[in-house]
């Protein structure tokens, strides 16, 4: 075991190799940037603040754990096996399943907004 500065410098690497890596991550990142544009516009409640910044760490990390996951079947099989793509569409599906959810959440939160906005 590491010692704790250590061990924030490889997840330091970690984060920076899936953003500079990864498409996903910088469109993710482009989105969550708008949601916090549209919260912080709209005023939202501190309470409200923390769904959605809980709903943006989800997102990305689901993704970070699918792009481990994907470097980790590529080193176990270089050939497609069926095992592997089962791996791979099931931790797809976990970041897709938590992107619907959070969709869901942030029409909750901001359509109230919205209408309110609307009727100025």
């Amino acid at each position: 075991m590491g010692n704790l500065k250590d061990n924030i410098k490889f997840a330091n690497a970690g984060i920076l190799y899936f953003f500079k890596t990864e498409k996903n991550a910088r469109i993710q990142v482009g989105v969550a940037g708008c949601i916090l544009l549209a919260a912080w516009f709209f005023n939202i409640s501190s309470f409200e603040w923390c769904i959605i910044l809980l709903c943006i760490a989800l997102i990305l990390s689901l993704e970070m754990i699918n792009t481990a996951l994907e470097r980790v079947c590529a080193v176990i099989s270089l050939e497609y096996h069926p095992m592997v793509k089962i791996i791979k569409d099931v931790a797809a599906g976990a970041v897709w399943l938590s992107s619907i959810i959070a969709i869901t959440i942030g029409f909750i939160l901001f359509v109230p907004y919205i209408i309110n906005w609307l009727k100025l």
